[in-house]
């Protein structure tokens, strides 16, 4: 399974919301939202992905909620 969709499938199975995309540079990036504790799960998550990526560093931030409901791959 790939990154994102590894990702999408982990966030909705934990209730968060937001969004995750490859972007032009060949990173991936990502929003979530809910549950502080699923959140830190998921950027956990994030840090190492599934068992075939190749993750060399995560950045994260905090902003303002979107109030995002469920979880796509764009």
């Amino acid at each position: 399974m790939f990154f994102r969709d590894s990702t999408a499938e982990r966030a909705r199975s934990r209730g968060v919301a937001g969004w995750v995309r490859n972007r032009p540079d060949g990173s991936v990036e990502a929003v979530f939202e809910g549950d502080p504790d699923a959140v830190e799960s998921m950027v956990r998550f994030c840090r190492s992905g599934p068992s075939s990526a190749d993750v060399d560093d995560v950045e994260d931030s905090e902003e303002s909620p979107e109030r995002l409901s469920g979880f796509e791959v764009r």
